[in-house]
């Protein structure tokens, strides 16, 4: 029989209307004392009237000390329920994207919290960040078999979250082996290979690709900027659909490295130059260069980790953008991106608006994008929309 954990009075509205999540404070810890929880333990929510809520995954220790996995009070997380939530949670997918090539675990959008897991055909990269999901390692990995049959299974758990949750960070070949430490996918039809070993996070950022659809239509014929640019996933994918000439900035040799294999896998080499640096710096020299370019896209890395950083972190978007802007021709587009969550959805737009009145430039926004549909959003959850991407035409004052 699960434990308990009672909520104070009123506090299970927010759990009613479709939230996951069951924050410390919220606890009537007088009658059942978070003490008495361990990290990782399944128990019933229940309100402060005593009706059961759901059941949740544990760990007492942090401010969201609950997340629910299922509003019957009943319902384990076992073996059986993550075959049958991986099993839906691909099928979304494919409806979707064709290659298999797509996110296809996004934590509690697909009732599995604390666990991501990116497919690249025959390879799944899984990461966990929870100590309840670690917990059920053998029972995840083991689904996975069930339910896509990978040549290849890594365990990629070295993110920042599993420190928080008080784990070990390591990096595992669970099953079969990689050619490279690589990952082959499609996106955009566009051929790259995933530094799934070595690489940030899974090795490859899905949540941009609709935003780099939307790219590739407009960049033939232009000379394009792509800061930021990790792998390549924007300045390959542009250069394989038109782009006439692509640069691409990163302060890491080793991502560059990598720009440069993947534009070679397309053919599409000959059209792509590097810079290796901080981009700050690097789009300065650029400018001091006397370059200008059509399209410059600005993906950063999340400038504002915590809500305590909106300040810093939005002087740190304008800045880059103001950079940015100036290496743009006379009626170039400017791509700027926030992987941020705490960056609140209106503030790009408004920090683009800001800097074309102080140069003296007229700034049409053209598109907004946000994250692809592998990326599905929780409604009463609005941090799991995290993603931005505003498409400003950069024209002289009318």
């Amino acid at each position: 029989m699960l434990t308990s954990l009672r909520l104070k009075p009123k506090t299970e509205r927010r759990l009613k209307s479709g939230h996951l999540w069951v924050y410390s404070n919220e606890v009537d810890t007088a009658q059942t004392p978070l003490k008495n929880i361990t990290a990782g333990e399944q128990v019933v929510i229940e309100a402060a009237s005593g009706k059961p809520l759901g059941v949740a995954v544990m760990n007492p220790d942090q401010l969201i000390c609950g997340r629910l996995i299922s509003r019957s009070p009943s319902q384990l997380l076992d073996a059986s329920l993550i075959v049958h939530r991986l099993q839906v949670a691909m099928s979304s997918r494919e409806l979707w994207y064709p290659h298999q090539c797509y996110r296809w675990v996004y934590g509690d959008s697909d009732g599995l919290p604390g666990l991501v897991i990116d497919r690249f055909g025959d390879v799944a990269v899984i990461q966990i960040s929870s100590v309840a999901m670690e917990m059920l390692r053998d029972d995840i990995i083991d689904a996975v078999h069930k339910v896509a049959s990978p040549a290849t299974i890594v365990l990629k758990n070295d993110g920042k979250l599993r420190a928080v949750e008080g784990l070990d960070e390591y990096v595992d070949i669970v099953h079969g082996q990689l050619e490279d430490d690589c990952a082959p996918l499609i996106e955009n039809e566009t051929r790259f290979m995933a530094p799934v070993i070595h690489g940030q996070k899974t090795g490859w950022f899905y949540d941009h690709r609709e935003n780099r659809a939307q790219l590739n239509r407009l960049v033939k014929g232009k000379r394009v900027l792509d800061v930021f640019s990790y792998v390549g996933g924007w300045g390959v994918q542009a250069a394989n659909h038109g782009a006439s000439e692509v640069h691409c900035v990163d302060a890491s040799a080793q991502a560059l490295d990598w720009v440069e294999e993947n534009a070679a896998l397309n053919g599409v080499e000959d059209k792509l130059h590097c810079w290796e640096g901080d981009a700050f710096a690097a789009l300065k020299q650029l400018r001091d260069n006397g370059e200008r370019f059509d399209i410059v896209v600005v993906d950063p890395p999340a400038f504002i980790p915590r809500r305590k950083d909106v300040k810093a972190g939005e002087q740190a978007y304008k800045r880059i953008n103001q950079i940015a802007m100036r290496l743009l021709n006379r009626d170039g587009m400017i791509v700027a991106g926030s992987c941020s969550m705490h960056l609140a959805d209106d503030r790009l737009p408004d920090i683009l608006r800001v800097l074309g009145r102080e140069l003296d430039r007229e700034v049409l926004i053209q598109h907004v994008g946000s994250q692809g549909a592998d990326h599905p959003v929780l409604p009463a959850i609005p941090e799991t929309r995290y993603l931005k991407a505003v498409f400003a035409r950069v024209l002289p004052t009318r």
